[in-house]
């Protein structure tokens, strides 16, 4: 997968420092808003479940005045070496607000998984899988308003010096919302775009837990 670097081992024990800076206008120091602070605590003490890695990035540093980033890849829960979606998610934030926003927060999001050819090609796959990202927001109580997207399905077929690599199937959704609240729980959007991450990586719930989202068969990790 191309969206996001391989991340070192650990994934369940919180946001790896893996770049050096998570933020710009302060990404998080003394000199940024409280409630960004807050939010950005927050996410760095996130813990996913043991199959996504997290680990931070370079924040944008002209979509907003503060912002943090951070990079995810699923893995294959027996086999750590085998990716099977990554992405990125990013938080926004202006204390002056911005009018597409309707806030003063935003996240941004992108997400991609390899699929298999029979389900890329199923119709109602657009759907679905923004019904995994509103379910899961609901699900864990994060409030948004203000939800923008799109779900892409691409097929690369390869020819010439390339011809013995097999045709890819790939899923990618881009999306972005505004979190409810001056002081949103930042934790509950990040565990629930990581669902959604592990939702489009074919990985079932977690032990324990239900979910009424329509579930596609696991799938191939990428060659």
């Amino acid at each position: 997968m191309t969206a996001a670097r391989a991340a070192k081992a650990g994934g369940s024990g919180g946001v790896e420092d893996t770049s050096g800076t998570g933020g710009s206008g302060g990404g998080g120091g003394d000199s940024s808003p409280p409630p960004f602070r807050a939010a950005v605590a927050a996410l760095s003490e996130t813990r996913p479940r043991p199959e996504v890695r997290l680990s931070t990035l370079p924040a944008p540093r002209r979509l907003a005045p503060y912002s943090f980033a951070l990079e995810a890849t699923v893995t294959e829960p027996d086999d750590a070496g085998t990716e099977l979606a990554d992405g990125r998610f990013v938080l926004l934030h202006d204390p002056q607000g911005q009018e597409s926003w309707q806030g003063t927060f935003r996240v941004v999001t992108l997400g991609r998984a390899e699929l298999e050819p029979e389900i890329a090609g199923d119709p109602l796959l657009p759907e679905v899988t923004w019904t995994w990202l509103t379910g899961a927001l609901e699900a864990r109580g994060a409030g948004y308003g203000e939800p923008s997207g799109t779900v892409t399905r691409s097929s690369s077929a390869y020819f010439g010096g390339l011809a013995e690599r097999a045709a890819e199937e790939v899923l990618e959704i881009r999306a972005s919302w505004t979190p409810e609240g001056t002081t949103p729980d930042a934790a509950a959007h990040l565990t629930a775009w990581c669902e959604l991450l592990c939702q489009c990586a074919g990985l079932p719930p977690e032990t324990g837990e239900g979910t009424s989202v329509v579930q596609l068969p696991q799938r191939r990790g990428p060659r």
